[in-house]
Order: C-alpha cells, then sequence, then structure tokens
C-alpha cells in the first residue's frame, strides 16, 4: 500500500490575522443590515413613480429650491469650518492660553448637544430681538429665518469635525520642520504655503468632507433658525419629513436618493482629491 504523505495531516496554517473569515462574514451581514439594505429600499422605492413621475418629483420647483439650499448651505458651511476650524486647531495645539481646557471642550458642545436644543439656542441669539440677532438687525442683517440663519446653525454643528481631524496631525507635524525652513531663509508664509499647508491638506480636506456630510443632512439644529419658508428657508429634509407626513412616501424617497446620490459624487471627489494630495507627499 503506498505511503499517504505526511503533509496530508497537517493542519492549515493559522492567517495573519486569526478568525479573519468569521470577522468578515459578520462584518459583511452588519454592513448589509445596516447600511446596505436600507439604501437598496431607499433606492427602489421611488421607481413606484415611473422615470416621468420621479423626474417630475425631483424637480419641482419646490423641491429644487430646497435642494440648492440644502447643498449650497453646506458647501458654504463646510469652506467656513475649513478656515476657523484650521486656526481653532492650531492655536490648541500650538498656544498655551487662559481656559484652553475650557475651549478645547466647548469645541465638542456640537456632539454633545442635541440638535434641537442648539436649533433652540441659535434662534434665540439671533432673533432681530436676541443678544446677537438685535445688533445684527441695527446693521441691516437679519440672521434668524433667512438662510443664512441656515449657514449659521450648519457652521456649529460641523465645527468639530475639521477641528478633531486636524489636531492629531498638527501634534504629530511638530515644529522642527518649520524651524528648518527658517534656518533656510524662507519667509512666514512660504512656510506655512510649501511645508505646513502640504501636510495638513489631506486631513483638511477629510475633516471638510465630514462636516459638509454632517451639514447636508442636518435637520434639528436647522428648523428653528430657518424659519421653513418654502422657496425661501425651507431645506430638502424638512421637505422629506413634509412629504412622509403626507404619505407621500415614494416622493420622499426620491428626493432622498437625489441627496444621497449628489452627497456620494462630492465626497468621493474630496475622497480622490485628498488620495491625490497624499500621493505628492
Amino acid at each position: 500500500m503506498a505511503a499517504i504523505p505526511s503533509t496530508a495531516f497537517r493542519w492549515r496554517e493559522p492567517g495573519v490575522l486569526p478568525g479573519f473569515g468569521l470577522s468578515l462574514g459578520f462584518t459583511v451581514f452588519y454592513l448589509s443590515a445596516i447600511v446596505l439594505i436600507p439604501l437598496a429600499a431607499l433606492l427602489i422605492r421611488p421607481w413606484e413613480l415611473g422615470w416621468v413621475g420621479f423626474w417630475e418629483a425631483v424637480t419641482a420647483p419646490r423641491v429644487l429650491a430646497s435642494l440648492k439650499l440644502s447643498f449650497g448651505g453646506a458647501a458654504i458651511a463646510a469652506l467656513v469650518n475649513a478656515v476657523f476650524g484650521l486656526i481653532v486647531a492650531w492655536a490648541l495645539v500650538r498656544y498655551r492660553f487662559p481656559f484652553k481646557r475650557l475651549v478645547d471642550a466647548l469645541v465638542d458642545l456640537p456632539f454633545a448637544l442635541p440638535t434641537a436644543v442648539a436649533g433652540i439656542a441659535l434662534s434665540t441669539l439671533y432673533a432681530p430681538n436676541g443678544w446677537l440677532g438685535a445688533p445684527l438687525a441695527a446693521w441691516g442683517l437679519k440672521v434668524a429665518y433667512t438662510p443664512l440663519g441656515v449657514v449659521v446653525a450648519l457652521v456649529f454643528i460641523g465645527l468639530p469635525f475639521v477641528v478633531r481631524t486636524l489636531q492629531p496631525v498638527i501634534s504629530e507635524l511638530g515644529a522642527e520642520a518649520e524651524e528648518a525652513a527658517a534656518t533656510l531663509g524662507a519667509s512666514r508664509a512660504q512656510t506655512l504655503i510649501r511645508v505646513v499647508f502640504p501636510a495638513l491638506a489631506p486631513a483638511l480636506l477629510t475633516g471638510t468632507a465630514l462636516a459638509f456630510a454632517r451639514a447636508v443632512g442636518e435637520y434639528g439644529s436647522v428648523i428653528f433658525i430657518a424659519g421653513n419658508l418654502p422657496m425661501v428657508s425651507e431645506i430638502a429634509p424638512l421637505l422629506i419629513v413634509i412629504k412622509l407626513e403626507q404619505f407621500d412616501y415614494a416622493g420622499a424617497a426620491a428626493i432622498g436618493v437625489v441627496m444621497l446620490a449628489a452627497s456620494f459624487l462630492i465626497i468621493l471627489a474630496l475622497n480622490l482629491v485628498q488620495s491625490l494630495l497624499a500621493t505628492r507627499r
């Protein structure tokens, strides 16, 4: 009888990650149950209207105005947070000043504060008779119940994403590179443009993308300060809620599909730019 090779009784050597197969299966199941299946339902439901009905639902003037405000306000708020979030993160990492820990804790306030409470507080502050709204109204600038109020609310809820994304990168950057550039004769502006900003650009784009994604779907903190006037200060998430209350589930899902597709394309573009910047470093 032929001898059986001893290798036939060897156990399969373990992979680099123990339990990888089980972990992968659980991950796929969890992702499907929490993300993929709901998204599939969102994509399927609007087609009850047919292509013509879907197109009419998403191109109605009221829907287009709300989408323009949601995405336009989110983009403006993300750009504002990119600038001031960078300044706040830089100050928190590089400088010592009184009440620094308090300021650092206040950055996380939009995370902990319920969005409805934030909306009520912002509308109270920026109302025409509010602490900030009254002086601004005296200068002819109205914030509450206008599209500007929407942008203010979106800036408030998006700032922590930029700050917390940049802080660890700034901490790891250190001051050695800046000092080396200074010893080589670089001015402060040249150091910032050629040394500091390229190192921070990928993290800055990530924080900006997160702030934008958070702002597009924001609801609670916006509806109180926006005024919710159709064609003026009505956001797309509020219009979705209105359609759901009217039992127009297909119409609400149609708006959701447009928001999902537009958000995905914008975030994908930002991620591609971030990858390009990271490969050039």
